[in-house]
C-alpha cells in the first residue's frame, strides 16, 4: 500500500524534531509519537507551530475533559466477544491507542476548526485534570517486510472497516496488533459483521459529529499565529481527524469492549 502521507520514523528522528517527539510522547503519555505528528514532521515548520498551538490544550486539561464528556454519550457498535488468550501486549496495544486516539481527535480536531475558523462562539472549553495514561511497552510497529504476506493482506482489509472511501492512511493500530495474527483473524469477521448490518459506520459517524462539535469549542482556546503552510496543514490533520482517528477511536474502543477491558 501506497502512502500519501509520509513520515518520519521516531528511530530516524533527529535535532528538534527528536525533541518534540520526546515532549509529545511525555506529554499526551503515549511511548509511540502518532502518524499525524510524524507526518507533521516532513513539512517545514509544521511540526513546532502544530505542537506549539495544542500543547496548552493537553497541559490544562482541556482535552481530557473533552474525552470524559465525549466517552460519557459515545456509541460503542455491539461486537462478538473478543476475550482470549492472546499476548498481554495485544491489550498493551489497544489501551495505548484507546488513549492516544482519543485525546488527539480532540487536540487535532480543534487545531483544523481553528485552521478553517471554525471556532464555537457559545461556549468555552473546561480545564481539569489529566487522565491516567497507560504505561504499557509495545511490540515493534510492524511494516509489511516483517509479517506473513497473509497477516499484512489481513492488517489492509481490517484498515477497510468503517471508512467508506478507500482509507489513503493506514492506521497504526493494526500495524502494532500484527504480531498477534491469530488475533487480528478473530477480528476481521467480527468487524465484518458490524460493517455489515451498518451499526460500525453509524456509530463511527454519530461519534465523529460529536467530537467535532466539542473540539470547535476546544479551538477557542488556542492561541497562535497562521502559519506558512495552514492550507497544508489543515488538509493534512483533517484527514487523519475524518478518517484514520476518527474511526479509530470507535473501534479500537468497540475492541476493547468487547475483550472486557474497558467500560461501554
Amino acid at each position: 500500500m501506497s502512502h500519501p502521507f509520509p513520515a518520519i520514523a521516531e528511530a530516524e528522528a533527529c535535532g528538534e524534531t527528536a525533541a518534540l517527539f520526546a515532549d509529545i510522547r511525555a506529554t499526551v503519555g503515549v511511548r509511540v509519537v502518532n502518524l499525524v505528528w510524524r507526518h507533521l514532521a516532513t513539512m517545514d515548520g509544521a511540526l513546532p507551530w502544530a505542537w506549539a498551538a495544542v500543547k496548552p490544550l493537553y497541559q490544562q486539561g482541556m482535552v481530557d475533559q473533552a474525552v470524559v464528556g465525549f466517552r460519557q454519550t459515545m456509541i460503542v457498535p455491539v461486537l462478538v466477544t473478543l476475550a482470549g488468550d492472546e499476548p498481554a501486549s495485544v491489550d498493551a496495544v489497544l489501551a495505548s491507542y484507546d488513549h492516544s486516539n482519543t485525546v488527539n481527535l480532540f487536540s487535532l480536531g480543534a487545531l483544523a476548526a481553528w485552521l478553517r475558523g471554525e471556532g464555537a462562539t457559545q461556549a468555552s472549553p473546561q480545564s481539569g485534570p489529566r487522565l491516567s495514561v497507560p504505561n504499557f511497552s509495545l511490540p515493534p510497529l510492524a511494516s509489511e517486510s516483517d509479517v506473513a504476506p497473509e497477516t499484512w493482506q489481513r492488517v489492509l482489509r481490517l484498515n477497510r472497516f468503517g471508512d467508506a472511501e478507500r482509507p489513503l492512511i493506514l492506521a497504526s493500530m493494526y500495524r502494532h496488533l500484527a504480531h498477534a495474527p491469530a488475533f487480528l483473524a478473530r477480528l476481521e469477521p467480527v468487524l465484518a459483521a458490524v460493517q455489515a448490518d451498518g451499526s460500525l459506520d453509524r456509530a463511527i459517524s454519530t461519534n465523529r459529529d460529536a467530537a467535532h462539535r466539542s473540539s470547535r469549542i476546544l479551538a477557542r482556546a488556542i492561541v497562535a499565529e497562521q502559519p506558512p503552510l495552514a492550507a497544508d496543514i489543515e488538509g493534512s490533520v483533517s484527514a487523519f481527524v475524518t478518517h484514520a482517528i476518527g474511526k479509530m477511536v470507535t473501534i479500537c474502543r468497540a475492541i476493547r469492549v468487547a475483550r472486557g477491558s474497558a467500560a461501554a
